[in-house]
């Protein structure tokens, strides 16, 4: 199989690119040269958002297409086109975040979308990730898959949402833990998202998929009484109430990250309907493995020298909780 990755040197690119070469395929990524790619690639340059970023793929055919561009949509719609009579199929990784606002409990595919434009310029991102959905659509029709993810985490994550929490819990001490303990998170890893996408582009899947773990098998509970197994580091888990957390001007999902209280942001979150891609074939690998593989991945790059919670991309600011407001909010003040 021949694949060409649009990415491929950083996280949920990266991870297909290390899925198809370990199945032995022939993989070309397109990337700007900020990262190094992976090992065994075909390495093209070209940035997309340039007059001719897309000069390196003037030639060449692939059976898979994946995806990854979170942008303007019309950089995904010049790449579909340039590619609709040379790939067999078109694998885009969009987002839940293309349903409208609010989602409800049990939210699947043919949920309400958001407006969007395969022909926009930068946009916020519901109405980018739709526009890309829309313009990959318009290239390959029933030959375009459309991988709604929910929210990624794993090794190489790049946003600092799990890295954020190992670090903090890693650091030890009384720790802000923002409940109910039971309140469901749904996540994917981002190995087991690049492996279903393989397989389903193989198969010759199209149409939407939504791409997270079941709801209620994971907890923020279990996700922070993990990382404080696989740290070591035996943090006091603070279990908190979500109205004083709020209440405290502490923000959820930036300052806390994958954390939102319940109501309709987490029942659009955490809460989606996913029968559709298990019926398909997805696999889902113990929160353990997630956690402890990322922990060592951190772990590597403070071996090497590498800043403290892993790579952030540039165009996302931080995010966590201030330690002084973390001591005063645990402190009553």
């Amino acid at each position: 199989m021949k694949l060409l990755v649009l990415g491929g040197t950083e996280f949920v690119g990266r991870a297909v690119a290390d899925d198809a070469l370990a199945r032995g395929w022939d993989v070309t990524v397109l990337h700007r040269g900020h990262h190094p790619p992976p090992a065994g690639v075909t390495a093209l340059h070209g940035d997309r958002t340039a007059p001719d970023g897309l000069a390196a793929l003037a030639g060449g055919e692939w059976d898979v297409v994946v995806d990854t561009w979170r942008s303007a949509p019309s950089a995904v719609r010049d790449s579909a086109r340039l590619l609709a009579g040379r790939a067999g199929h078109y694998a885009y990784v969009s987002s839940r975040s293309v349903y409208a606002f609010p989602t409800p409990a049990g939210g699947a595919e043919g949920a309400a979308l958001v407006e969007g434009s395969p022909d926009a310029g930068p946009v916020e991102y519901p109405q980018a990730k739709r526009g890309g959905e829309l313009a990959a659509e318009a290239a390959f029709g029933g030959r375009a898959l459309l991988v709604r993810a929910g929210l990624i985490l794993g090794p190489g994550e790049n946003v600092g949402r799990l890295p954020w929490w190992l670090d903090r819990i890693a650091r030890g001490g009384r720790v802000l833990a923002p409940g109910p303990p039971g309140l469901t998170v749904q996540y994917i890893d981002a190995r087991d998202l690049a492996a279903w996408t393989l397989d389903a582009s193989v198969r010759g899947l199209g149409g939407a998929y939504n791409l997270v773990g079941r709801p209620g098998e994971t907890t923020m509970g279990d996700l922070l009484e993990t990382c404080a197994k696989v740290t070591g580091s035996g943090a006091d888990l603070r279990w908190s109430d979500p109205r004083r957390i709020v209440d405290a001007g502490i923000e959820p999902w930036t300052d806390l990250p994958v954390w939102v209280p319940p109501g309709e942001l987490h029942d659009t979150m955490h809460r989606g309907d996913v029968t559709k891609a298990f019926a398909a074939g997805l696999r889902i690998r113990p929160l353990a493995e997630t956690v402890a593989d990322t922990w060592e991945w951190l772990r590597r790059r403070r071996a090497q020298g590498l800043e403290e919670g892993g790579p952030i991309r540039e165009d996302l600011s931080r995010c966590g909780l201030d330690p002084d407001t973390e001591a005063r909010f645990l402190r009553g003040e």
